[in-house]
């Protein structure tokens, strides 16, 4: 199937590692040029000079914090300077937030709904205009199955998940007259490092394997019995990026080996 994706621009938060680093080697096989963003400055411009090597397509790779705006605000001007703006926005930085609701102050809820929420609206409001005036484009918003099936170990993550998903929806009615197609993927069990980080530290001297302990919460929560690879996720946004998916508009899309307990 001919994607026709090829010379397309693409931003990517989050894109140094894990289902970002995914997506990105996704877009890039099919000809997307990139600016990745991620907090690690090594590790993400080491990152986006193999992808550009790899696979013959430009690719910018900046150290950004997307909860602070003066970074935010930099990075789109490297993104205008460098590609005079861009095609798809991937909104996919994030992470998990463990705590509980009576314990946890009101910095980390800021900090969380800065992360998952106001980063998207500030990336989407610097980068639409240019987008428009480009013909169009794409914003795919990485939510999390939590954001409708919550995890008892993470209310934060859950709430600015959830609004997430609906920041989506708005912004997919709201975008959509300029050309712009607005989706939200909410994956389930996706093998990431940070499972392993996770699955190592609960493990470390109980006599069980990581991989073992992984396992066991792929059979206990999926049907499919497994978890998911970044790589299987990546190929549903490279889809949903591309004009194969040209009447995919506003919808929450689960990619989650049947998690999800609900009608959604």
């Amino acid at each position: 199937m001919e994607l026709e994706l090829k010379d397309k621009v693409a931003v990517i938060t989050g894109g140094s590692v894990g289902i970002g680093l995914a997506v990105a080697k996704g877009l890039a096989a099919e000809g997307v040029h990139l600016a990745l963003c991620a907090r690690d400055a090594d590790r993400v411009k080491a990152v986006a000079a193999e992808i550009a090597s790899t696979n013959g397509v430009q690719a910018l790779g900046a150290s950004v914090d997307v909860t602070n705006v003066h970074e935010v605000a930099a990075f789109v001007q490297q993104v205008a300077e460098n590609f005079g703006g861009a095609d798809i926005l991937i909104n996919n930085a994030g992470t998990g937030s463990n705590e509980k609701i009576m314990d946890a102050p009101d910095d980390k809820w800021q900090y969380y709904w800065d992360l998952h929420v106001m980063a998207a609206v500030r990336l989407a409001r610097a980068l639409v205009p240019a987008m428009h005036k480009r013909g169009g484009g794409v914003i795919l918003n990485n939510a999390s199955i939590c954001a409708k099936q919550p995890l008892d170990y993470e209310p934060i993550y859950n709430v600015t998940k959830s609004a997430l998903m609906m920041l989506s929806k708005c912004m997919s009615e709201e975008f959509i007259p300029d050309g712009i197609r607005v989706n939200c993927i909410n994956p389930g069990l996706i093998l990431t490092p940070d499972w392993i980080k996770t699955a190592t530290q609960l493990t470390e001297g109980t006599g069980q394997t990581y991989q073992d302990y992984l396992d066991n919460i792929a059979k206990e929560n999926t049907p499919i019995g497994r978890f998911g690879t970044p790589e299987e996720l990546a190929d549903f946004f490279v889809f949903l990026c591309s004009p194969r998916a040209s009447y995919c508009v506003g919808a929450t899309y689960y990619v989650d080996g049947g998690w999800l307990k609900v009608v959604a």
